[in-house]
């Protein structure tokens, strides 16, 4: 049977063992030391084709692994003809293989809050003595001053939690253009041969809602020829006159 051998960096050589091991889904504690020595020597033998340098721990647990290899294959025999019956032989290579998984597992954990800790910041310690230096402030009241202060705050408590319960605010309902041309209407109809200045027919002078409204319903009018809208100079004052229509009383706008 051939294994195809795939050359990469390993840390030691039960890094290739562990490797080796996971790779042909072997359980750790039921080993084929045949098959596993057979792929590490053809390994290090591809390393040492390639001219990679083979460190001397490697050739030790190739030895390890020829070793209990051979003691699997022949087992001793007693003086007397006996077979000895004799540990694992595997079983102190399982310890060593969980032992440095142990610690290799350590050493990726240690590495990766090494890089976590590179992304945090430590705050330098400031000198805070000169605060920790001043003495306590005491306030000198005696307890009928206490108290009266204390009275006090209690009213002013009280005076703000009745304002918040009895106030209302009340806001004005705004106009609609409905509303407005009604307005509009009834100040024609009572001048109805005078000529109104467009500030004239807004309420509220200083409110910007209502000069809009106004307006709105001023173009309104004039599309359905109610009154007759005019400006002789641009940006000049427009002038507002009621129309026939007004006159006739044909216009159903009033509230």
């Amino acid at each position: 049977m051939g294994y195809k051998v795939k050359i990469q960096s390993f840390e030691g050589p039960f890094d290739l063992l562990v490797y080796l091991i996971e790779n042909a889904q072997m359980s750790i504690y039921d080993i084929e030391i045949s098959s596993i020595t057979r792929q590490y020597l053809d390994y290090i033998e591809a390393m040492q084709d390639m001219d990679i340098a083979v460190s001397t721990e490697f050739m030790v647990l190739a030895s390890s692994l020829i070793e209990i290899k051979s003691k699997m294959i022949l087992p001793r025999i007693s003086q007397s003809g006996e077979v000895i019956m004799e540990d694992d032989p595997r079983s102190e290579l399982v310890e060593r293989i969980l032992e440095y998984k142990k610690f290799k597992k350590a050493a990726e954990i240690l590495q990766q809050r090494e890089e976590a800790a590179q992304d945090i910041f430590d705050k330098p310690q400031e000198d805070i003595s000169q605060y920790l230096q001043q003495p306590d402030e005491y306030l000198n009241l005696d307890l009928k001053q206490f108290a009266g202060a204390f009275s006090a705050f209690l009213e002013r408590r009280q005076r703000i939690e009745a304002v918040k319960k009895h106030y209302t605010r009340v806001e004005r309902e705004k106009a609609s253009v409905e509303s407005r041309i009604a307005y509009i209407t009834q100040q024609l109809r009572r001048k109805l041969k005078k000529v109104f200045s467009f500030r004239e027919l807004v309420p509220e002078k200083e409110n910007r809602y209502d000069v809009v409204i106004t307006f709105i319903s001023l173009l309104e009018m004039a599309k359905e020829n109610v009154i007759k809208v005019r400006q002789k100079v641009t940006y000049g004052d427009i002038e507002v006159e009621a129309g026939e229509r007004i006159e006739e009383g044909e216009i159903k706008y009033e509230q």
